[in-house]
């Protein structure tokens, strides 16, 4: 029943992205890795008026898992986070939020919303491609996903 969808990554950071993707592949996954930059890509990727706009769009089918920035520009992951469980289609998205802070607070708000996992992304070079790696596998090939509504 877990069908291959896609990974979308919220990172604004290039080098980031480079090292999540690099990550994601050393690790095995062949999924498509759809890279949005902020805040505001995220919920135009889901067809979300991202300034609270009324009603929602359908997009494209839905991702097996976002891996969210914490910060990023125009609108941050939690922001984000806060958004996409308000909607009925990404109310049960599977959302990892892959971040380099260790507050206290940001860990406690996104568990608040909901977040299904809070990875602090390591500084080792090799603990960052073993930990984003394994994340990617667990998320998109171990977990199974929400069905979409109405599918």
């Amino acid at each position: 029943m877990n069908r291959r969808r896609h990974i979308l990554l919220a990172e604004d950071d290039e080098n980031d992205v480079a090292l999540t993707t690099l990550a994601l592949r050393r690790g095995g996954l062949r999924h498509e890795i759809v890279v949005v930059r902020d805040g505001v890509e995220v919920m135009e990727h889901f067809g979300i008026h991202p300034h609270g706009g009324k009603g929602e769009a359908m997009a494209g089918e839905m991702p097996g898992v976002l891996l969210l920035d914490l910060r990023m520009p125009r609108l941050d992951g939690l922001e984000v986070l806060e958004r996409l469980r308000a909607q009925p289609r990404t109310r049960n998205l599977p959302v990892v939020m892959l971040t380099s802070s260790r507050q206290e607070q940001d860990l406690l708000r996104s568990y608040d919303l909901r977040v299904n996992a809070f990875v602090v992304k390591p500084v080792e070079y090799d603990d960052f491609l073993r930990a984003v790696g394994e994340t990617g596998l667990f998320w998109c090939t171990v977990n199974e996903p929400p069905p979409e509504p109405g599918r």
